[in-house]
């Protein structure tokens, strides 16, 4: 999109919109061309959802149910607290709650099972870059287990800070860096705590993050670069994108 173009819209809507932050007027205008602007250097839209769906196909995982007393690698009932929870008390609980009140559907209280994570318990962060006067965004075709169709497109970083410090002894996530503090060449664009589904979920929130980079940065398998274009086009679609990449994108 040319300048010129985004000047006149921007002349326009200020004085249309004299009482409004002309920041906040510049950064809508903008995203408003990016929503617009069709063209990219990387995978078209028919060629991203062809490249997830050879993903879903050769996947390398199978997910199947059972009882939770047959679950091993350190999960069980803790005698003094009586929650399901891992034996190193990270990733999460399964707590009991109890409601009292008559301003829901039911007209009375209830008890009920429900994941404590913790207050301030991951982060989800999205990355930003200009290629050839277009701003990309780093997608990851996620794999979780309770995934409908197993594999969304995602943040580049979705990760709890338990396996961000990796009490799990497994690898650091992909692109950490750019989340945690640690690289200083990173441009933090936004950053804010939103909450949880809070039928699910007790007391949780999630830290959105987008960033601007400018590194040159290999991409790995099972990430692309897409236009917010992309991005909005497939939110058109049923299956494809995950809430936490629906949440980052809800800001702009």
């Amino acid at each position: 999109m040319s300048e010129s173009l985004k000047a006149k819209i921007l002349n326009l809507l200020q004085e249309e919109f004299t009482d409004l932050d002309k920041n906040y007027v510049l950064e809508n205008v903008e995203h408003l061309l990016e929503c617009l602007n069709k063209e990219t250097i990387f995978l078209d839209i028919s060629s991203l959802k062809k490249w997830l769906e050879e993903i879903k196909a050769n996947l390398p995982a199978d997910v199947t149910t059972f009882p939770l007393k047959e679950i091993e690698g350190g999960w069980d009932f803790n005698e003094q607290s009586g929650n399901y929870q891992h034996e190193t008390g990270g990733f999460f609980k399964i707590i009991g709650v109890r409601t009292e009140t008559n301003i829901r559907e039911s007209g009375k209280g209830w008890d009920q099972p429900m994941l404590d994570q913790g207050t301030e318990s991951s982060v989800a962060g999205l990355i930003k870059k200009k290629f050839s006067d277009t701003y990309y965004y780093l997608i990851e075709a996620k794999f979780e287990p309770g995934n409908f169709d197993r594999v969304l497109l995602s943040p580049t970083l979705q990760v709890t800070y338990d396996n961000l410090n990796k009490l799990h002894s497994g690898r650091k996530p992909l692109f950490a860096e750019y989340f945690d503090g640690t690289n200083s060449s990173t441009k933090v664009i936004y950053q804010h705590w939103y909450p949880e589904d809070g039928g699910r979920f007790y007391l949780k929130r999630v830290k959105n993050m987008l960033v601007e980079i400018d590194d040159e940065i290999e991409v790995p398998d099972g990430f692309q670069w897409m236009t917010m274009y992309q991005i909005k086009m497939l939110l058109k679609e049923d299956n494809l994108i995950n809430q936490h990449l629906r949440s980052i994108v809800s800001y702009l």
